[in-house]
């Protein structure tokens, strides 16, 4: 399932508090994967993803900073016009809620990883998984990123 951890962190809105959050993460050895920062007057909100989810927690709670966990979906998909189109529409006419979504793009040729806080997670994954074509007339076919295998620690 494409299903995996999103960390939002809830942040003071002044210098230096998003490098000292990367910087942590780049310290623990913990690749961030995806992640988005909105700010409001006096604080903003970090939404990350990493490859390791069980050890970012660890870090962020460790710099004792606010924050809250959500399960999203982290789709790849391959990076040309219309691929988040076409997932919007294979969700939509599963009427399936997206909340957000944010995206990740490589460069030419590379593929995009789309992250999406959804209401009904795996009606979206059979939405997704369902063979079939769009409206468009195009074949749609995503890849669902799974995340990986973290022994976890006793």
């Amino acid at each position: 399932m494409p299903q995996t951890t999103q960390f939002s962190v809830f942040t003071a809105n002044k210098p230096g508090v998003l490098a000292e959050v990367c910087r942590t993460m780049a310290r623990e050895k913990i690749n961030i994967t995806g992640m988005s920062m909105m700010d409001a007057a006096e604080s903003g909100v970090l939404r990350l993803i990493t490859d390791k989810p069980d050890s970012a927690r660890v870090a962020l709670q460790r710099m004792n900073i606010p924050m809250t966990e959500t399960d999203v979906l982290a789709i790849t998909l391959p990076n040309r016009v219309g691929a988040v189109a076409d997932l919007c529409e294979r969700l939509s006419n599963a009427h399936v809620h997206i909340a957000y979504m944010y995206a990740t793009t490589g460069g030419r040729g590379a593929n995009a990883t789309v992250v999406f806080k959804v209401g009904d997670v795996k009606k979206a994954v059979r939405a997704i998984e369902a063979p079939g074509r769009l409206s468009t007339g195009k074949d749609m076919k995503i890849k669902l990123r799974h995340p990986p295998r973290v022994a976890r620690r006793r």
